[in-house]
């Protein structure tokens, strides 16, 4: 396959930063796919004199590993990174990283972490199931490539899911990312390096919380790291107040996101990139990230064991302790699930919630969508594209979706719309789901659809199960604001789509950030 001429251009630029030779090592079969990564590993062999192209045989074919050569001034550390599938799309950075991090261009990681990648002992052989138009995938293969680069002692394959489709059959493999380390499952969805080191390196988890402890009191502390979290920060932070973000994940629900075309000066994005954006944005500041941590109590000045007299405390999962002047609580919502017999125990089995990272695994197969908004119908449209048939089960009389993505969605001849449907139960085979229940609202008939897999769009949960009995809830769980985004609990304010706030969007998410964090200074000043 050839490179289009904007990517080979710029994939150029980056190999000149190469300070040490490097070999691409192809291990090939007489396929299609072995003849277009024959193509590209030999266009990328040859934009640098620094790139050697070898063969030799691996148990997967067609995949290739990027290694030191033995001229490498490392070339006795070995480097197991490898590719079994050719890394386009969504997994080009993954490659031009591998390249560039093993030929010896510095990582973008702190001393500490990298020495503590190093530190690791043991053997660690690491596969990744993914799909190229997989978003969240690149930050799994990203961060286990650069292990493999660091410690010799780690070894880590991307598998395209697409392209080993027997794989992915033999391991039940039915969601992506879906890691394995030393043969047996280690993770599914979207982890960060740190989330990884953390499962790997068993002590990391009490080290970091005796870190956190010792943190000296803040004067804004942001729960959460989605659009409202990131904009109260920086609003914050712009005052003069030390700031800190404290998430499970810095993005949110926006990384999960692919087409955004409502922000406004934005014309078109997708929710990485726009994560990205703000993620540099708010590092422009003095704003302290604290990411990977999940809080589990809010406790106000003098009750529930905080003996501070004007702090707020804010405890993790990991036993430590933050304290604040204020907290903003931006901590957002997560996919609504049906609640029905068969839903969880197939998760990642045929279930599963983002099409846009999930659907090429269901190529040619008959799937469902359950949920007629705009979610809903944008899935089908996406899946329709590439899995045989997309049934889309809509519980009301019509589908709420907004005119101009029904007109597109009832244009395409492999989707078949039924509403007033009820679903009931999946149903499976103990392994893996094979179909889903459901009832008709009209008349009363209970039906099965035969399905691979079912796609649950059906809207948004706000994550306060963890603040119940310490801030005022609406009776949809949504935290209760004023007009100053201020809660019952007096110097905790809230925003974004926790709130009762109407209308979940990202920019409305961004103005109640800034709002949440106005209200704060002026709580803090008048104190």
């Amino acid at each position: 396959m050839a490179l289009e001429a904007n990517i080979k251009t710029q994939l150029q630029t980056y190999l000149a930063m190469l300070r040490e030779p490097i070999e691409l090592v192809a291990s090939l079969d007489g396929s299609t796919a072995a003849n277009e990564m024959q193509s590209l590993l030999e266009e990328i062999a040859g934009m640098s004199d620094k790139i050697t192209l070898v063969h030799e045989a691996d148990a997967r074919k067609p995949s290739f590993a990027v290694r030191r050569a033995p001229s490498h001034k490392d070339a006795s550390k070995s480097v197991g990174v490898r590719f079994a599938g050719i890394p386009m799309g969504h997994e080009f950075t993954s490659l031009v990283l591998a390249l560039l991090h093993t030929g010896g261009h510095p990582m973008k990681l702190e001393p500490e972490k990298i020495e503590q990648i190093a530190a690791i002992e043991g053997s660690f052989h690491f596969e990744t199931y993914i799909s190229l138009s997989c978003h969240n995938c690149p930050d799994v293969v990203q961060a286990l490539n650069m292990m493999s680069v660091i410690n010799p002692n780690i070894t880590h394959v991307m598998i395209d899911g697409a392209l080993y489709q027997e794989e992915v059959k033999a391991r039940d493999i039915m969601s992506v990312p879906t890691i394995f380390l030393n043969g047996e499952i280690f993770g599914a969805g979207r982890m960060e390096l740190e989330e990884i080191l953390a499962k790997v390196d068993t002590g990391a988890v009490a080290r970091e919380a005796k870190k956190l402890d010792a943190k000296a009191p803040y004067d804004v502390l942001i729960v959460g790291g989605g659009p409202a979290g990131a904009s109260a920060a920086i609003y914050s932070a712009r005052k003069g107040f030390k700031t800190a973000i404290v998430a499970e994940r810095f993005g949110g629900q926006v990384m999960d996101t692919l087409g955004i075309e409502n922000f406004i000066s934005v014309k078109e994005t997708e929710g990485p990139k726009l994560v990205a954006a703000l993620e540099e944005h708010v590092k422009s500041y003095d704003i302290e990230v604290i990411n990977l941590q999940r809080a589990n109590m809010l406790s106000e000045p003098g009750k529930h064991g905080n003996k501070n007299h004007d702090l707020i405390e804010l405890k993790l999962d990991s036993g430590a302790t933050l304290k604040s002047k204020a907290v903003i609580l931006a901590t957002g919502a997560r996919w609504r699930e049906m609640n029905v017999p068969g839903e969880k125990e197939y998760r990642g089995k045929g279930v599963a919630y983002c099409p846009h990272c999930d659907g090429p695994l269901f190529k040619g197969k008959p799937v469902a969508v359950v949920g007629g908004g705009n979610s809903g119908v944008e899935a089908a449209i996406d899946l329709a594209n590439f899995v045989g048939h997309v049934t889309l089960l809509q519980f009301d009389t019509t589908l709420k979706a907004d005119a101009v993505l029904q007109k597109k969605l009832h244009t395409l001849s492999n989707v078949t719309v039924i509403t007033s449907a009820q679903t009931t139960e999946i149903t499976g085979d103990g392994n893996k789901m094979n179909g889903l229940t459901y009832t008709d609202r009209v008349t009363g008939e209970s039906k099965h659809l035969a399905v691979d897999g079912v796609f649950v769009q059906i809207g948004l949960v706000p994550n306060t199960d963890w603040l119940k009995g310490t801030v005022d809830l609406s009776k949809f769980g949504e935290i209760e604001i004023n007009h100053h985004n201020a809660t019952s609990l007096p110097g905790v304010f809230a925003a974004g789509d926790v709130t009762t706030t109407p209308y979940k969007q990202i920019i409305i998410a961004m103005g109640e950030g800034s709002k949440a964090a106005l209200g704060a200074f002026d709580y803090i000043i008048r104190q």
